[in-house]
C-alpha cells in the first residue's frame, strides 16, 4: 500500500540516512514581552516563523544562494530518478531542471487565481507541470510508495523544500500548543502554508515532544493554509475562511487571538477583522516589522508581544 504524505514525511525518509539542511540558529532580538491577560476562546496561529523556524523566516520557492536551489535539484532528481526522461541538454542536470521549475513557477503565478488580490501557487501543481513533460520521455515512478500522480507531486515537492530550507520548531513550540488545547479553546493555523505544512510542523513538534498529538491539539478543520484557499496573507480570504468556521462554534472574531510574526501579513490584517493580536518576536529572521512608529499606530500595534511562546501561559491564564 502507497504511503501517505504523513507517513512519507515521518517515517520512510527518516529512515534513508539522508542528509538535510539545518534548521536555521534562532538569533533572539532585543525586545520586551508585552503581556496580558486576553479573554479569547480561540487560538490561531501562524506557522512559519511563529511555530516553525525557516531560513528567512518564511517559507520560499527558491533559495537565496543559487548552489543551494542546484544542490536541492540535483537531490530531488537522484531521489526520484528522473535523469533518464529529462533532456540530454548540455549542462548540469539541475540548470535543465531549474529551467523547467522556473517556468512552471512564473506561469502559475501569472495565472493568479480569479480576482484573488494574493493568490498563492500550490508546490506540488509546480511539480505537476514538470513531471507531466517528464512523462512524456517514458517517465515512471514506484506507484507502491508513491502513490497517485497527485500523491507523488505533494511527496515531490515536500522533498524539494526540505532541502532548500533547513526547518525545526521553535523552543516551547509544542508546549505552548499542548497549553492551549489543555486549556479547553479551539486551535488552529491561519498561515501561508504547503500541502505538506501540517507534517512538517508535526515532525517538528516530535522533536521536542515525541508523537505530539497535533491532531487533537490542531484540529485539520481549524487549518487556515494559503495553498489550499488558493491565497496567501494578508489576503481577505484566509480570515474570512476563519471567522466563518469560527462562527460555527459561537466565537466571535474579538474572543480569538492571532499570532503571527509580521505586522503586515498577520498583526494588520488579523485587527482589521476583529482579532485580538499577538507579535512573537522571538527570532530576528522572522520578525517583521518597518520601524517602531508601527508598535505604536493602532492598526498594526498588537495587544501583546511575545518573545518566547511559552508566555502564551500569561497571555490566556
Amino acid at each position: 500500500m502507497a504511503l501517505s504524505l504523513d507517513q512519507y514525511v515521518l517515517a520512510y525518509l527518516d529512515t534513508r540516512g539522508l542528509t538535510w539542511p539545518s534548521a536555521p540558529k534562532v538569533e533572539v532580538p532585543k525586545a520586551k514581552p508585552h503581556l496580558e491577560l486576553l479573554p479569547v476562546k480561540a487560538v490561531l496561529w501562524n506557522v512559519y516563523g511563529t511555530l516553525l523556524a525557516v531560513p528567512g523566516g518564511e517559507l520560499r520557492f527558491e533559495p537565496t544562494l543559487d548552489f543551494v536551489m542546484d544542490m536541492a535539484l540535483d537531490k530531488t532528481i537522484l531521489e526520484f530518478k528522473m535523469w533518464q526522461s529529462m533532456s540530454r541538454k548540455p549542462g548540469a542536470p539541475a540548470a535543465y531542471m531549474k529551467e523547467l521549475f522556473r517556468k512552471a513557477l512564473t506561469q502559475l503565478q501569472l495565472a493568479g487565481s480569479g480576482g484573488e488580490k494574493f493568490p498563492e501557487v500550490a508546490s506540488e501543481r509546480v511539480w505537476d507541470d514538470i513531471v507531466k513533460k517528464l512523462t512524456l520521455k517514458e517517465y515512471t515512478y514506484d506507484a507502491s510508495i508513491y502513490g497517485t500522480f497527485d500523491d507523488l507531486t505533494k511527496k515531490i515537492a515536500y522533498f524539494y523544500h526540505a532541502s532548500i530550507q533547513g526547518c525545526g520548531a521553535y523552543p516551547n513550540a509544542a508546549d505552548a500548543l499542548r497549553l492551549v488545547a489543555d486549556g479547553g479553546r479551539v486551535q488552529g493555523l491561519l498561515a501561508d502554508a504547503q500541502c505538506f505544512t501540517a507534517a512538517q510542523l508535526q515532525r517538528g513538534l516530535n522533536a521536542q515532544s515525541p508523537d505530539f498529538p497535533l491532531a487533537n491539539c490542531v484540529p485539520a478543520n481549524f487549518r487556515f493554509l494559503s495553498a489550499e484557499r488558493k491565497a496567501k496573507k494578508p489576503s481577505d480570504t484566509l480570515f474570512r475562511a476563519a471567522i466563518t468556521a469560527l462562527a460555527g462554534r459561537g466565537i466571535a472574531p474579538s474572543e480569538t487571538l492571532h499570532v503571527g510574526s509580521s505586522l503586515v501579513r498577520d498583526i494588520a490584517p488579523a485587527k482589521r477583522h476583529g482579532f485580538r493580536t499577538a507579535l512573537f518576536a522571538g527570532d530576528k529572521a522572522s520578525l517583521v516589522v518597518a520601524d517602531k512608529a508601527q508598535l505604536k499606530d493602532p492598526a498594526t500595534r498588537p495587544d501583546v508581544l511575545l518573545t518566547d511562546l511559552a508566555q502564551i501561559a500569561d497571555v490566556l491564564g
